[in-house]
């Protein structure tokens, strides 16, 4: 199993220099074919959606003029950032559809959560960042949409750019069905690891160590097993941040556990105060 292809989906916002980065450094790592797509804002979704509200009332042409004006230098502003990244990491980008290279550069224009999300579908692995917003207000729509629509796993990337991506992973179990994907989409990435944790929390997954580290091993994965209690008032996802983050991971695999629970334990302010500023990647499947 190889990772081949990487989504990196770049806004321009907060949270674009850190995807960038680590989608990039993972393309070098696994010399995967990468895309970066930049969705633009649609004058006519914002038009309409503007109408509604207005009672009629008409939009000035100098307003749509404005707006298409500061789409098109927001998107060129983050093609140029993705193009010094990755020449960084010494990616080529292709600079025609027929030419081959490791990188390419995409710009759309539309909804993003969605056209980021069907987007999503083909390709092995997909990108995104984290900003201060959506820490601070526990929503992402291209997150949410991206992991639930797409069926593919998702790595979010903190808005600081990393120094180190997939070195030392760690991996939360508890045999359901959401981590057993993480744990096979996340395989190209663990057998390029120099160290593998597999952490536990509670005695819930005690009867899957072994078959999960004979499964590990079978592809080249030489894991440790790493278990803890339960903390009364820490919530499980939050005691496996803390976990991964101080066996020096820099990257965590788990599953998407359902609607509010992975919200609660990604975007949540507990666990803003157990990462800190500088938070950890994490790679999700649902």
């Amino acid at each position: 199993m190889a990772l081949r292809t990487i989504l990196a989906p770049a806004s321009g916002g907060t949270a674009s220099d850190g995807a960038m980065e680590a989608a990039c450094r993972l393309a070098e790592r696994t010399g995967a074919r990468l895309e970066a797509l930049h969705v633009k804002t649609d004058p006519q979704q914002i038009i309409g959606m503007m109408s509604a509200d207005s009672f009629g009332m008409p939009i000035s042409g100098d307003w749509i003029d404005r707006l298409i004006a500061d789409s098109d230098a927001l998107a060129e502003r983050t093609k140029a950032a993705f193009e010094r990244v990755a020449k960084r990491h010494s990616l080529a980008i292709a600079t025609s559809p027929r030419e081959t290279a490791r990188a390419t550069w995409q710009v759309e224009t539309g909804y993003a959560p969605i056209m980021v999300a069907e987007r999503a579908r083909f390709f092995d692995l997909i990108v995104l960042g984290r900003s201060e917003r959506v820490v601070e207000a526990p929503h992402s729509d291209t997150i949410e949409e991206t992991l639930t629509r797409s069926g593919r796993p998702v790595l979010l990337a903190p808005a600081k750019a990393v120094e180190k991506l997939g070195e030392t992973i760690a991996v939360g179990w508890n045999g359901s069905p959401e981590s057993v994907h993480a744990l096979a989409t996340s395989l190209p990435l663990l057998e390029k690891a120099k160290a593998v944790t597999a952490i536990t929390v509670g005695d819930a997954a005690d009867r899957d160590i072994i078959p999960l580290l004979d499964y590990l091993a079978a592809h080249g994965v030489s894991a440790q097993h790493h278990k803890t209690s339960p903390v009364k008032g820490v919530g499980p996802g939050e005691q496996l941040l803390a976990e991964a983050r101080d066996a020096g991971a820099d990257l965590l695999v788990m599953g998407g556990y359902g609607h509010r629970p992975w919200r609660e334990t990604l975007f949540g302010g507990a666990t803003r105060q157990v990462v800190g500023t500088s938070l950890l990647p994490v790679l999700l499947a649902h």
